[in-house]
């Protein structure tokens, strides 16, 4: 007897999930030139099963990426109605983006090639994680937390540049400069 439809769905979707963790997981570890064959291994399925769903490296790192844009622009809203201060929910927002940035480890190499697949990946990260950064800085500004002046795109990109790790400064000492800029966010009285 044929799998109806929708768990056949249902568990392509779950495949495609897995796959992406793995993949998420395999690209903190050794970039995003890792070999797919370690991607399948550590979603315990085979290759043929990641070329199903991602017939390229390209579509994998664009969905990947995409997934994680998605995850972080509606991190945002949940962290607005929890009963936290809007200065509070800015800082754990900007925690999981700088999470986000310091695990793109080889991701800017594959921003800048000419796989036209991906260059549509930073425009992305702007028009989603720009707008949600910008609600939780305007709930600050409301409450009186934040100076006015602050603007989403600049803090994210000043964020971004704190997250540029090398010899000597590693995603600890990224996590703390992006503490003091925050903090210097804060209106003073």
């Amino acid at each position: 007897m044929p799998e109806p439809s929708g768990a056949r769905q249902a568990g392509a979707q779950r495949t495609r999930e897995s796959l992406l963790s793995a993949a998420a997981a395999v690209f903190v570890d050794q970039g995003v030139q890792a070999p797919i064959r370690d991607i399948a291994g550590r979603a315990g399925v085979g290759l043929g099963t990641v070329y199903r769903h991602f017939p390229t490296r390209a579509d994998l790192v664009t969905a990947v990426y995409r997934h994680q844009v998605d995850e972080c622009a509606a991190l945002a809203p949940k962290l607005l109605r929890e009963p936290i201060s809007p200065a509070t929910a800015l800082t754990r927002w900007i925690d999981a983006f700088v999470e986000f940035l310091v695990t793109k480890h080889g991701l800017g190499a594959a921003l800048r090639s000419e796989d036209p697949s991906l260059q549509n990946l930073h425009t992305l990260m702007l028009d989603k994680l720009v707008p949600a950064c910008a609600t939780l800085i305007d709930a600050g500004v409301a409450a009186g937390e934040f100076d006015p002046d602050v603007a989403a795109y600049t803090l994210m990109r000043a964020v971004g540049n704190l997250c540029i790790l090398g010899g000597g400064y590693d995603r600890t000492d990224a996590q703390h400069m992006v503490a003091r800029l925050l903090a210097g966010c804060r209106r003073t009285p």
